[in-house]
C-alpha cells in the first residue's frame, strides 16, 4: 500500500478534471481521417467526441473538461465545433500518450484526473470508477473487462464431429481487455517527466513498470458495452453497442 497515495485520497476534494486525448492520427480509420479527425466520427448524428463530453458531464465529480488535440492541424475542426462551450483546449505534444500528459500538469496541479482516450465510447459509471481508484490506494486505474461478445459463431468439435453451433457467445477471457478510460494519480505526471524517450506510450512506457509494483488498479465494467471505435465500419458493425451506449448516456 503507497501511504502517501492514501493521505492523498483522503486530503482529496472529490472532484476530478477529465483530460480527453484526441490528438491520434487515425490511420487506422483511414480514408476517412484524411479529412477530419477521429474523434469527430459521426455516431448518430453527432462527433464521437460530442457523446464522450457528454457522458463526462454528467458526474458531479468533474470539474473540468479538458481536450487535447493537435489545434494546428485537424484538432481545430473539435475546437471550433464546441466554440461556444466551457470545454478547455490543449495543443497535443505529438510525444505519445504519456508524453501528452506533461501538457496539462499546470492544469491537473496536485488532483488526481480522468484520462479518456477519445476513440473509445462507454457508458461506464466514474464514480464507482473513482472510488475503486481510491480504495485501493493506486497510482492508476484502468477500466477492463473479462466478458467480450464474439462476432462470429462458434462450434463444439468432439473427434473431428460438430455437435453444436453456438451464435456469437459471450465468452470470459482470461485476460482482462484494457479500455482507453483511465483515472490517474498526478503522480503519474511526475513519473513522466523523468523520462528521457522523446515518445512515450503510457501503457508500456509507464504504467508497466508501476503495474509489477501493485500500484495499478482495475476497474471491470461487466457488462457494460464499451466499443473501441477504430474506424466507422466499427460502428456499422458494433450497431447494436453503441445503440445501447448511446441510450444510456442520453
Amino acid at each position: 500500500m503507497d501511504l502517501a497515495q492514501e493521505e492523498e485520497n483522503k486530503n482529496h476534494t472529490g472532484r476530478l478534471k477529465a483530460v480527453i486525448l484526441a490528438g491520434g492520427k487515425g490511420t487506422r480509420a483511414r480514408p476517412f481521417t484524411d479529412y477530419f479527425p477521429k474523434a469527430m466520427i459521426p455516431v448518430h448524428g453527432k462527433p464521437l467526441i460530442f457523446h464522450i463530453i457528454k457522458h463526462l458531464s454528467k458526474f458531479d465529480i468533474i470539474s473540468e473538461i479538458i481536450v487535447v488535440c493537435d489545434l494546428k492541424g485537424f484538432g481545430g475542426q473539435i475546437r471550433n465545433y464546441f466554440e461556444n462551450s466551457k470545454i478547455r483546449f490543449v495543443q497535443d505534444s505529438g510525444n505519445g500518450t504519456a508524453g501528452d500528459l506533461i501538457y496539462v500538469a499546470d492544469i491537473i496541479k496536485k488532483e488526481p484526473f480522468v484520462l479518456w482516450f477519445a476513440d473509445n465510447l462507454c457508458a461506464l459509471d466514474l464514480k464507482k470508477m473513482f472510488n475503486q481508484f481510491r480504495k485501493k490506494n493506486s497510482l492508476a486505474c484502468i477500466a477492463t473487462r473479462d466478458l467480450r461478445k464474439e462476432e462470429t459463431g462458434f462450434a463444439k468439435v468432439n473427434d473431428g464431429i460438430i455437435n453444436q453451433f453456438i451464435e456469437k457467445p459471450t465468452i470470459k477471457m482470461n485476460d482482462c481487455e484494457c479500455t482507453g478510460i483511465y483515472i490517474l494519480s498526478n503522480k503519474i505526471i511526475d513519473i513522466v517527466k523523468t523520462k528521457s524517450n522523446k515518445v512515450l506510450n503510457l501503457s508500456f512506457d509507464i504504467l508497466q513498470e508501476l503495474s509489477k509494483k501493485g500500484q495499478v488498479s482495475s476497474f471491470d465494467i461487466g457488462r457494460i458495452p464499451w466499443v473501441d471505435v477504430e474506424s466507422p465500419n466499427i460502428l456499422e458493425r458494433k450497431s447494436k453497442e453503441v445503440k445501447t451506449i448511446i441510450n444510456s448516456i442520453n
